[in-house]
């Protein structure tokens, strides 16, 4: 397992402009999927064709995430998924927001105010149940984020869940080290916030919130990986039921 990606690792001390985000998800890309190419982006002309039909110009960096990766759908579809170009739409609240991504039932939504379209990397805003509120300060990061949730939560077995024992809030950054994401809102409200991002070679773990049972989500690159971070974190683990994974005789991590 030695040399398996680490998305901490990757990052290091974070991300400072789009090119690193890009480079970030390039490499992330690699180490949990396969490698980018030139065919993975959406074509320039739907591009257009979007920005016709809304009357509007999208800005510089939402632009490249879709020529970089907008044909990748398991870096962006799965749960609160990126919207593809036909689909873009400008939400009425705060005098227009260019929504690009949404939640998988249509009950939240992530976009740009129409007033920062002319900003190349504008900040991203959440409609969260609390209304809207800042999410990323710049698109990119934004698309780091979603490259990120949506590789955790997507299909099949290697993915679990538990919520934190009281007392155990901080035992995840103890065992696995913070990726250099800035907090922000989930957008199910204030309980669930911030979101703190970890990882380990071959695992990504997601804590929603700071209070005693706060959610813990990780997925593994494979069964052993997964169940290695569950066996260092004593909860209720959804896949097992309860019960105890099985160990591993040696962390991965």
């Amino acid at each position: 397992m030695v040399g398996d990606f680490d998305a901490a690792e990757a990052m290091h001390d974070g991300i400072s402009d789009r090119s690193e985000a890009w480079d970030f998800i390039r490499a992330f890309a690699t180490g949990w999927h396969a490698p980018l190419s030139d065919g993975d982006g959406v074509d320039e002309d739907e591009l257009k064709q979007v920005e016709g039909r809304l009357g509007l110009s999208l800005p510089t960096a939402l632009r490249e995430a879709y020529l970089l990766f907008g044909r990748r759908p398991e870096l962006f579809e799965h749960q609160d998924p990126m919207l593809p170009p036909s689909e873009l739409f400008v939400h009425e609240d705060l005098g227009g927001v260019l929504c690009f991504r949404s939640e998988n039932q249509g009950c939240a939504f992530w976009g740009v105010r129409l007033c920062d379209l002319g900003e190349s990397d504008p900040p991203v805003i959440v409609q969260s149940r609390e209304g809207w509120r800042p999410f990323m300060e710049r698109v990119s990061l934004a698309c780091v984020e979603l490259v990120l949730s949506e590789t955790l939560f997507s299909d099949g077995p290697l993915y679990n869940a538990c919520e934190l024992p009281a007392g155990l809030e901080g035992e995840v950054q103890r065992l696995f080290r913070r990726v250099a994401l800035p907090d922000y809102p989930m957008w199910t409200g204030d309980d669930e916030s911030p979101v703190l991002w970890f990882s380990a070679p071959g695992l990504l773990l997601r804590q929603d919130g700071l209070t005693a049972e706060c959610w813990l989500h990780v997925r593994g690159k494979t069964l052993a990986h997964l169940s290695a971070a569950c066996t260092a974190v004593p909860g209720r683990w959804a896949q097992w039921q309860g019960t105890e994974p099985t160990a591993v005789d040696e962390l991965p991590f």
